[in-house]
């Protein structure tokens, strides 16, 4: 798919704001949030009511419950959530960075990278346990990451956003085939890796989750901190320069920050897709364009997004469930068309 990276709008324009936040808005988000989170521990094959959930997570009802709850879902739900906003603003700072609506984190290369390091430790190094799959595909989002942003800096002049891009799509496209190679040479490997490629937080646990969390508030800082800049960033990079804004400096910093997001939420989850594309655009066209506001709309957004394709997921094949990556790929599907549809959503 061809890439239309729009040019940047005149200061003018790109200085006034198409709408203004509403704490209502956030508010909203944040109520979301709180019911999917209810939801998530309450609906499953062994459905719960919101009470019995209240006692489980005290002192209270039985002991399957109490299992059921704190052992199974909680944790899974804590997944979710941080999965879910490392992805979301990873999203939200690739079509910052790129001026591009259809950014998202595996335009740099992140799930593949991540996916291949996993088929060869699965292939050569035997490993099949999630906590081994956590590394190797962390390592892998770095490795690529770095290579694309040197491939994209050779030549004369510094890094853009469309060098980034095609570096990225090109190293992903190489390195995807690679790990189809090796898991078609390697049946027994396509099996152990199968459910993680899918892209799922069933079975992962704060064990799983825990190793790769400071990247992922690592990562998130680093947002924070780029996010003023990408408003001047948006004006052009003269005008970004007139405001004192380093572009170099912004660009890394947001490659890094996507990096460790999109790094950590794959090496626990998997590659799950459409959320990063997804969440950025709804919260803009809803808050309006500023990226410290569409963070920090992101950042409530995207977990109610991801836990409610999982607890959909658990419901469309009961007694089975279906991997959440499944479930955001149907969902996003039909809003990537939208987007292609839609002229506006190149207004960034």
């Amino acid at each position: 798919m061809p890439l239309d990276l729009p040019t940047a709008p005149d200061a003018g324009t790109a200085a006034r704001p198409r709408s203004t936040p509403r704490p209502g808005w956030l508010l909203g988000l944040a109520a979301a949030l709180g019911v999917a989170v209810v939801l998530s521990l309450a609906v499953g094959s062994n459905p719960l009511s919101p009470a019995e959930v209240l006692a489980a997570l005290g002192d209270g009802g039985t002991a399957e419950t109490r299992y059921v709850v704190r052992d199974l879902r909680v944790p899974r739900t804590i997944v979710g959530i941080v999965v879910g906003i490392a992805l979301g603003v990873a999203g939200a700072l690739m079509q910052a960075l790129t001026r591009n609506p259809l950014a998202d984190p595996g335009i740099l290369g992140v799930n593949a990278g991540a996916a291949f390091c996993v088929a060869l430790g699965v292939s050569l190094l035997g490993i099949q346990s999630i906590a081994g799959y956590v590394w190797l595909a962390f390592a892998g989002a770095l490795v690529v990451t770095v290579a694309v942003y040197v491939i994209g800096s050779t030549g004369r002049g510094a890094a853009d956003p469309v060098r980034l891009t095609l570096a990225g799509v090109a190293l992903g496209a190489v390195l995807s085939g690679l790990t189809t190679g090796l898991s078609l040479s390697d049946p027994t490997a396509f099996d152990r890796m199968r459910s993680w490629n899918a892209g799922t937080v069933l079975g992962r646990g704060l064990d799983v989750l825990a190793p790769v969390l400071p990247f992922a508030g690592l990562g998130l800082l680093l947002a924070l901190v780029v996010a003023g800049g990408l408003n001047s960033v948006a004006l052009g990079e003269d005008l970004a320069r007139s405001h004192g804004v380093d572009v170099r400096r912004t660009r890394l910093l947001v490659v890094c920050a996507v990096t460790l997001l999109a790094g950590s939420a794959t090496a626990v989850a998997g590659p799950i897709s459409f959320i990063g594309l997804m969440v950025p655009h709804v919260v803009r066209w809803t808050l309006g364009p500023d990226q410290r506001t569409i963070l920090a709309g992101t950042v409530l957004l995207a977990p109610t997004l991801l836990l409610v394709a999982d607890v959909l997921g658990r419901l469309l094949v009961l007694p089975g469930e279906m991997p959440v990556g499944v479930v955001t790929a149907f969902v996003g599907a039909p809003l990537l068309i939208v987007l292609v549809r839609r002229r506006k959503a190149a207004a960034l």
